[in-house]
């Protein structure tokens, strides 16, 4: 088994109480007073971050008013709604389950992602699983180029490049999933007169990995300026169960199992988030790669590679502009 998500330098530690009592009160402020709403809705997965969100809630609000939605499709992974359920088992939240495969059918998510996988691999058809996958920037100096990875029934595997039209079609059709999960999370908190939280993390909120209108929309995102490290740092200090401490992170996107990492980061969660934090704070290449065991050659790669994706997180964040004129 992958080991843990773990510290990896003294400069990430966290005064883990003074977080959560932080976070705690902003979530009542914002839930009671700024938005009026009575409770909070998550969508739970069993990955780390959704269940610090819901953890917190809880904390902030009472179980009695949170409510965790397991939202699974047809290609969820089996440990998906176990996991989401031991986690609301052990905070003692009311859960709804639903399953949006029909939705996404009726939507053509699969059948628009499979036509673009289909003029790379004719045969790709039922039974077939897939994923999408990077090089590794440590390993290549570039984390723009994608593969896409097919299985067959028979469990034989094959890897071709992703061309850009069938990359983008497959990500567009696939995005499906994360924004009509929350339309159900939005259809909910109508319902209950509660307010929908997000569980994106300052690596996936600021480095862009998350679906606009889709898992980046929400209320309030009370972990939004959290480190990976510190949402780890947290789950141990609120004494989340130890199963949910050790899942890799993943998206629980694709039919075939995919990590974080060979999607979109392209390379270690732990060091691409210390490299986040130095540069954040002002740290050189140097004093980096020494903290994250790296050269100060892949530091600048690095560095670089954040910038670039910053510049997809900013657009995903960015809200109509107001005012202006319009475009002919």
């Amino acid at each position: 088994m992958k080991a843990p998500f773990v510290d990896v330098h003294d400069l990430m530690k966290l005064d883990a109480e003074a977080t959560v009592t932080e976070i705690t009160q902003a979530i009542q402020d914002q839930v009671r007073y700024a938005l009026g709403r009575r409770g909070a809705i998550v969508a739970i997965s069993g990955g780390i971050d959704s269940s610090v969100v819901a953890q917190l809630c809880v904390r902030a609000l009472g179980p009695e008013h949170v409510i965790g939605l397991l939202l699974p499709e047809c290609e969820s992974s089996d440990a998906t709604l176990p996991l989401s359920q031991l986690l609301a088992d052990h905070l003692g939240i009311r859960t709804f389950r639903e399953d949006i495969s029909p939705i996404l059918e009726a939507c053509g998510c699969y059948r628009r992602r499979d036509e673009a996988i289909q003029s790379l691999i004719p045969e790709y058809g039922p039974g077939y699983k897939s994923k999408l996958v990077n090089e590794g920037l440590l390993e290549t100096g570039n984390s723009h180029i994608f593969y896409l990875v097919v299985e067959a029934p028979d469990g034989q595997q094959q890897k071709v490049e992703a061309p850009g039209d069938v990359l983008m079609q497959v990500v567009a059709a696939t995005n499906f999933k994360q924004r009509t999960r929350k339309m159900l999370e939005y259809h909910y908190a109508d319902r209950f007169h509660y307010a929908v939280t997000g569980t994106p993390n300052r690596l996936e909120y600021e480095l862009g990995f998350f679906v606009k209108n889709g898992d980046g929309s929400a209320d309030l995102k009370p972990i939004s300026h959290l480190y990976k490290s510190h949402v780890f740092q947290l789950a141990r200090h609120m004494a989340l169960p130890q199963t949910l401490l050790e899942q890799t992170p993943s998206t629980d996107t694709y039919s075939l199992a995919q990590t974080q990492e060979e999607f979109y980061f392209a390379m270690p969660l732990e060091i691409l988030d210390l490299c986040l934090y130095c540069k954040n704070n002002g740290y050189s290449f140097e004093q980096t790669a020494q903290a994250a065991g790296l050269t100060a050659e892949q530091v600048k790669t690095v560095f670089a590679d954040i910038v670039s994706k910053r510049s997809m997180g900013e657009y995903l964040q960015s809200t109509a502009p107001e005012g202006g004129e319009g475009v002919a």
